[in-house]
């Protein structure tokens, strides 16, 4: 799907998820033949001409002002990222970009050397398509261990996290709200679609994984989208049982994508001492 396409799809999708009583219009008991609001309701809302809204929808419109733009997030009720994954949408559907095969990303040095300095703490690189660039021992043994470890030092071979989270089974065992973190990774992979809509290792992601998981079709054209900034989870781990991280996900300053997810624990919680003995059977294990 082009990026006017997606814009077109979001909008869409947004307005049959609201009701005339959400947003305080009457319907006088008239029976709708779609869910959701009236492309004419929208633009009533918004403060736009109906034609304008179908246009826009339609991907005939490439030049949304800010304030339209702003007025239609209001219309429907978006949340920040919401708000900031339609202006992206807009803009890249106004570049018109082809799609392209990138090279494959690669860690920055200094972020290798943090990685090692976490030496406590578990630490991964995730380039924007999800693929694992890099782990610390820890990082490796909490979201991944039975996974080889070199992997992600092999391009053609690096796990990517979206997909472990719907089709491998270990990973998906690992979370306790497990359709909780597919929705959050979902919705990151929306938003990294936004932005790089020419990527078409990234497009390519999205059809595999919509082919091969029903659950990750059903959320994918469920168009949410949501920023994992920080999110805390409940994982079942298979060597330390039970324990509660806070992941935070921070942009790795030399590489326009990456991500450096780290997780923790409240300190002298049972969920890090869970993380200290992990630290300590890996450990031993390599000793």
């Amino acid at each position: 799907m082009n990026e006017q396409g997606q814009l077109g799809e979001f909008l869409r999708t947004r307005r049959s998820q609201l009701r005339p009583d959400d947003v305080g219009l009457p319907t006088y008991g008239d029976r709708r033949r779609v869910p959701g609001l009236r492309r004419e309701e929208l633009a009533l809302l918004a403060g736009v001409s109906a034609p304008y809204y179908t246009r826009l929808e339609q991907g005939q419109s490439l030049n949304a002002s800010p304030g339209v733009l702003d007025a239609i997030a209001g219309a429907l009720q978006l949340d920040e990222s919401e708000r900031l994954h339609l202006q992206t949408l807009a803009r890249t559907g106004a570049r018109r970009t082809r799609p392209r095969r990138p090279a494959p990303e690669r860690v920055a040095p200094a972020t290798e050397e943090l990685l090692h300095a976490l030496g406590d703490v578990p630490a991964i690189v995730l380039g924007r398509r999800h693929d694992v660039l890099a782990w610390n021992p820890l990082g490796h043994a909490l979201f991944a261990g039975h996974l080889d470890p070199d992997g992600p030092g092999r391009p053609a071979e690096r796990p990517n996290m979206a997909a472990l989270v719907f089709l491998d089974a270990h990973v998906r065992e690992l979370y306790a709200d497990w359709p909780s973190k597919a929705r959050a990774v979902v919705g990151n992979l929306r938003l990294t679609v936004g932005r790089y809509p020419d990527d078409a290792l990234l497009t390519s992601l999205v059809g595999e994984l919509t082919v091969k998981s029903s659950e990750f079709g059903s959320m994918w054209a469920d168009h949410r989208v949501q920023a994992c900034d920080v999110a805390r989870y409940q994982m079942r781990h298979p060597l330390v049982g039970a324990l509660t991280v806070t992941q935070q996900s921070l942009a790795a300053p030399q590489r326009k994508g990456q991500l450096i997810i780290v997780a923790t624990a409240a300190p002298g919680s049972a969920s890090s001492h869970a993380l200290t003995l992990l630290a300590r059977t890996i450990q031993g294990s390599h000793a």
